[in-house]
């Protein structure tokens, strides 16, 4: 009777005991799902946008950037999701025909008001920048240059976005947004701390790249030097980004962008000339017919004017590109230098170091010419290359590249021997430097030039709603799931235990 008794106490303890150890189980499991699905639950969207317009020497484009709210060490998580450019010339050229600047600026901006959300316009702020095609302007009349911006203005303000002005950004300004731009792509600002290790993850440990922009007027060159004092306080610049000083250098040559260069260089060449110029920057076969007055309209040319005894000249082409480059060459007065280095025209520049982004004219030049592959090819490479294509007829570039319009096919040969002239001669590459210049379009899909650069330094006076943060920690997330795994498989084992051992449980009890 007392063994019944007691095998019926077992078995019932025993019944209970695992009925306990399966609720723990559940629970434990129950437990593990809640976590992570709490932990892993997606946050709902909290972004920004922001629109800036490019308005350059020789076309207009708009760029639309987006960020999350909440900022990284105060400065914007800005990328890229639009580009738009806008047809037709640069605003500068709309000087004289203020009436259109409206229907100029509709299609692009008809397109933001599609890809931004409508219920986040009215906060979404627009910034337009001018550049070296507004400054020249601004040289020949002030006042004319302050109507365009007026009517581009009152133009942008009839959309339902935030417009916070229309601006002629300083050629300073220009390198320095290029240059943060740049290292902001590439993640040279910030360094990622791994879990349980303090040293950074990639980041900086590099150094920073520096900048090299050419646009049709001017064109902009910004580094930070290694160990140099930067002898001229004009172009030395300051900043403070993620935590870290940085000293850059940075200069803009205005009137040294492609477009004025090749009018400078024509402005030089047509002097002594009885109408007729054999340029070697153009292909054999080429020619073409200008005026002298348009020539000589801009500031750019004015140290060149002469009175001339004919009102148009023909520029038949030759096609030899040392020849274009030694008449390139003459552009650079590189006969005096105030400083211990200089670049051209009395100009600092300190002893170029590390690796160099060069974009916007650089990259689009040197695409043409089949010089942006993976790896830059050298210097010798590019001459040859630039030798040959100079060299080959117009007609027969022509039946090749027919797709391309004529005025740029025309000055492929001028604008790649322009960029290797400058590079070379005019900020000092050398041969084993020049395999430091990487020829860039895009980075992460957005575009590489001053815009980016610019929003990123604008969005620090948006502010930052509360951030959104996960219910938890990363550390207590991890401990939680690993106490609830270690309570589960602890529970398992006691039950098996106990299933298939319940003799040795009741001897230790008895």
């Amino acid at each position: 009777m007392e063994d019944r008794k007691e095998s019926e106490l077992k078995s019932f303890c025993s019944r209970n005991i695992l009925i306990i150890l399966g609720f723990s189980s559940i629970m434990a499991v129950i437990a593990l799902i809640a976590v992570g699905l709490t932990q892993n639950k997606p946050l709902p969207e909290n972004v920004k946008y922001g629109i800036v317009l490019d308005a350059g020497s020789s076309h207009t484009s708009l760029y639309i950037y987006k960020w999350p709210a909440e900022k990284e060490n105060d400065t914007g998580v800005v990328h890229q999701i639009e580009e738009c450019k806008l047809k037709g010339p640069g605003i500068s050229r709309y000087a004289q025909r203020l009436n259109e600047i409206d229907a100029y600026l509709t299609e692009c901006m008809e397109r933001a008001s599609q890809v931004i959300p409508k219920s986040q316009h009215q906060g979404t702020p627009v910034y337009l920048g001018a550049t070296a095609g507004m400054r020249l302007l601004r040289m020949e009349n002030e006042q004319l240059a302050d109507k365009v911006l007026s009517v581009v203005t009152k133009s942008l303000n009839n959309y339902h976005f935030d417009f916070h002005g229309a601006r002629i950004i300083t050629g300073q300004e220009e390198g320095a947004y290029g240059w943060i731009t740049i290292n902001y792509l590439l993640g040279k600002f910030t360094q990622k701390l791994s879990w349980l290790n303090l040293k950074p993850n990639g980041g900086n440990s590099q150094g920073t790249y520096g900048a090299l922009d050419l646009g049709g007027a001017s064109t902009q060159i910004t580094f930070v030097p290694q160990n140099e004092r930067i002898e001229s306080p004009s172009n030395a610049l300051h900043f403070r980004l993620y935590g870290k000083d940085y000293s850059v250098y940075t200069h803009s040559f205005l009137c040294y962008g492609k477009d004025q260069a090749l009018r400078q260089k024509l402005a030089k060449d047509i002097q002594g000339t009885n109408g007729i110029l054999r340029d070697p920057c153009f292909h054999p076969g080429y020619e073409i017919v200008m005026n002298v007055s348009e020539l000589y309209s801009g500031p750019c040319t004015k140290r060149f004017e002469m009175t001339l005894p004919f009102d148009e000249f023909q520029i038949q082409g030759t096609g030899n590109y040392q020849q274009c480059h030694e008449s390139i060459l003459e552009l650079f007065n590189t006969s005096y230098c105030p400083y211990s280095h200089c670049s051209f025209n009395g100009i600092f520049l300190p002893p170029l170091h590390g690796d160099f982004g060069a974009f916007s004219a650089y990259y689009y030049v040197m695409e043409f010419l089949n010089f942006t592959s993976e790896e830059t090819p050298t210097q010798e490479k590019v001459i040859d290359s630039m030798e040959k294509f100079c060299s080959q007829p117009w007609n027969e570039l022509k039946t090749y590249f027919g797709d391309v319009k004529e005025k740029y096919l025309s000055e492929y040969c001028f604008s790649g021997a322009y960029i290797l002239s400058l590079l070379l001669n005019g900020y000092h590459f050398t041969a084993d430097s020049w395999k430091n210049i990487h020829f860039m379009g895009k980075i992460h899909s957005s575009s590489v030039g001053w815009t980016l650069g610019y929003m990123l330094n604008l969005t620090n006076m948006i502010p930052a709603e509360e951030p959104l943060s996960t219910p938890l920690s990363h550390s207590t997330y991890v401990f939680l799931m690993v106490l609830f795994s270690l309570i589960l498989v602890a529970v398992a084992i006691i039950g098996l235990f106990i299933f298939h051992k319940p003799s040795y449980f009741w001897k230790d009890m008895v």
